[in-house]
C-alpha cells in the first residue's frame, strides 16, 4: 500500500489553523463527564498524525452522493511514561456533514476532517487527563469550535468533529488501558456503562451494504453466501419525486430477485429488510408512500428498520408512522439520542467507529436507560475498525427479532479495491472469528479473550511514527 503526501495534507491542516486562530490547551471547555472513569494520570509528550487514501471498487453512492476513495489516519499519543496510544479512524465528510461534502473538492472535505484530527492532537501536547471519556468531552468542544471556523459553517454537524476524533480517542483509551495494565475490552468499559454493554453473544449477524451502485447479481449473491440481515440504501440523487421513483424501483428490483430467500435466523425465515436514507426524505408523507408500495409489492412484513428517513434540522415527530424507526447521525451525542427517542425513534445506529467510543457508551447507556434498542453501523471501516465496532455489538442486548445476536454492520470487502491488502494489518487476519462465515461472526472464547486484536500491536500503523518510542 503506498503512503500518500501527509506534507500536503499537513501544509493544509496548518494553514486552516493560522486561518481559524484557534486557542492551545489552555483553551479546552466543556462539562466533564457524568461519571468520571479515573485511573493513573497520565501526562501527554508527544503526538502524531498520519494518513493514507484507500481507492474503493466503484463509486460508493449515499446521501445523494458519492465517494472514490476514502482517507485512513491514524493517531499517535505518547506519554511521558513512554508508553503510546495509536489509533486509526476512517473519515467520511458525505456521512458527517454531506454540505461540507458538497462545498468541497472530495479531497479538500478530507483535508478538512484530517485538520481537525491535527489540531486535537496539538491540543493534547503537554495535557494530561485520568479519564478518557471526560477528555474526549473537552476535545470534542475545542475540535468542533475549531471545525465551525474552518469549515466556515456555523452550522457544521456535530458528527463531522466526532468522526475526526474517533484516531484520537482509540490512541487515549489504548493508551489509557496501557498505563492502568488493562487487557480486555470488557476490563476497559466503565462501570457506569457496562449495563448497557454486558452481554457476550455467541454470535454477530454480518450486515452488508447495498448501496445505490451495487448491481443485482451481486446482492442475491451475497444472500447465497450467507448474509441475510440486508441494508439498503434509499434516497437517491435527485428532486424528491425522481427519489422516491428510483427508491421504490430499486426496492422491487432487490425484492423480487430475493423471492424465495430464507434464513434460520427469523422466525419467518424471511430476510429482514434494512433501509438507510440518510435524511433525504422531506415529508412524512413521502415516506409513507415508500411504505405503500412496500406493502404493495409484499415487502413490508420483511422490514425491520428504516434508518434516519429525515434531516435531522427536520425535526418530526415519527410516533404515528408504523415501522421502527432508528436514528444515526441525528443522534450525534446522549443528549441527541434522548431527544431522538422521545420523538418517537425505537432504535438506535451505534458508530464507535464515527462518533468515538467515548461518545458511544454514553449514547448506548442513555438508549438502554429508556429501553431502546441498539446496533452497530458500519461507515465502511478499514478492518481494524470493524472490531472496535464488534466489541460493542457483541455486548450490546438482542436486537428485535434477533435473539441471541448482536448486529453489526460491515461492508469494507464491498467497497474497498485493497480489502485483502488491508487484512494484512489486522493482528489476527487469519483467526476464525474475523471472518463473516455465512452471514455470522462466530464469537468463541478465544475472540473474547483477545478483544478482537484491537489491544494487539499494529506493526503497519506503528511504522507510520518511527521517531515516537514505544
Amino acid at each position: 500500500m503506498k503512503r500518500r503526501d501527509f506534507m500536503k495534507a499537513a501544509a493544509l491542516a496548518a494553514g486552516a489553523a493560522a486561518a481559524g486562530g484557534c486557542g492551545t490547551a489552555g483553551a479546552l471547555r466543556g462539562a466533564r463527564s457524568a461519571a468520571p472513569v479515573g485511573g493513573r494520570r497520565i501526562t501527554v509528550a508527544d503526538t502524531g498524525c498520519e494518513f493514507e487514501r484507500e481507492p474503493l471498487v466503484r463509486p460508493f453512492g449515499f446521501k445523494g452522493g458519492y465517494l472514490t476513495n476514502i482517507w485512513q489516519s491514524a493517531a499517535m499519543i505518547r506519554s511521558t511514561s513512554g508508553r503510546r496510544g495509536i489509533g486509526v479512524c476512517t473519515h467520511s465528510t458525505l456521512w458527517s456533514d454531506a454540505k461540507v461534502f458538497a462545498a468541497n473538492s472530495e479531497a479538500g472535505g478530507n483535508a478538512l476532517m484530517f485538520a481537525l484530527t491535527a489540531h486535537a492532537l496539538r491540543v493534547l501536547r503537554g495535557r494530561a487527563f485520568t479519564d478518557p471519556v471526560a477528555l474526549n468531552d473537552e476535545l470534542f468542544e475545542e475540535v468542533y469550535a475549531y471545525g465551525k471556523q474552518i469549515t466556515r459553517n456555523p452550522k457544521l454537524r456535530q458528527t463531522f468533529a466526532l468522526n475526526a476524533l474517533v484516531g484520537v480517542d482509540n490512541a487515549a483509551w489504548l493508551l489509557y488501558a496501557k498505563e492502568n495494565g488493562i487487557a480486555t475490552f470488557d476490563g476497559l468499559v466503565p462501570e457506569a456503562y457496562r449495563p448497557a454493554l454486558s452481554q457476550r453473544h455467541p454470535k454477530a449477524a454480518s450486515i452488508p451494504l447495498m448501496a445505490y451502485a451495487i448491481p443485482i447479481p451481486e446482492i442475491r449473491q451475497a444472500v447465497d453466501d450467507g448474509y441475510f440481515f440486508m441494508k439498503i440504501k434509499i434516497g437517491q440523487p435527485g428532486t424528491q419525486a425522481e427519489m422516491l421513483e428510483k427508491d421504490m424501483a430499486r426496492v422491487s428490483a432487490i425484492h423480487a430477485a430475493l423471492d424465495g430467500c430464507r434464513t434460520p435466523y427469523t422466525k419467518s425465515g424471511k430476510l429482514p429488510y434494512y433501509f438507510d436514507a440518510n435524511g433525504r426524505y422531506e415529508k412524512k408523507e413521502t415516506l409513507l408512500r415508500l411504505l405503500d408500495h412496500l406493502r404493495r409489492i409484499g415487502a413490508y412484513e420483511q422490514l425491520a428498520l428504516i434508518e434516519e428517513p429525515f434531516d435531522e434540522e427536520n425535526e418530526v415527530d415519527v410516533r404515528d408512522i408504523p415501522v421502527r424507526l432508528a436514528a444515526d447521525e441525528s443522534a450525534h451525542t446522549d443528549k441527541d439520542a434522548v431527544t431522538r427517542i422521545q420523538m418517537g425513534y425505537q432504535a438506535i445506529a451505534l458508530k464507535a467507529i464515527a462518533k468515538t467510543l467515548s461518545m458511544t457508551m454514553k449514547i448506548a447507556q442513555a438508549a438502554h436507560d429508556r429501553g431502546v434498542p441498539c446496533f452497530c453501523a458500519d461507515l465502511t471501516v478499514n478492518p481494524i475498525l470493524v472490531e472496535w465496532n464488534k466489541c460493542v455489538a457483541a455486548r450490546l442486548g438482542s436486537f428485535p427479532g434477533l435473539e441471541g445476536l448482536g448486529l453489526v454492520e460491515t461492508n469494507g470487502h464491498q467497497n474497498y479495491r485493497n480489502w485483502e491488502v488491508m487484512r494484512g494489518y489486522h493482528p489476527y487476519p487469519d483467526a476464525a472469528w474475523a471472518r463473516t462465515e455465512r452471514g455470522v461472526f462466530n464469537l468463541d472464547a478465544d475472540y473474547y479473550a483477545k478483544s478482537g486484536g484491537i489491544f494487539a500491536p499494529l506493526p503497519h500503523y506503528e511504522a507510520l511514527f518511527p521517531e515516537a518510542h514505544a
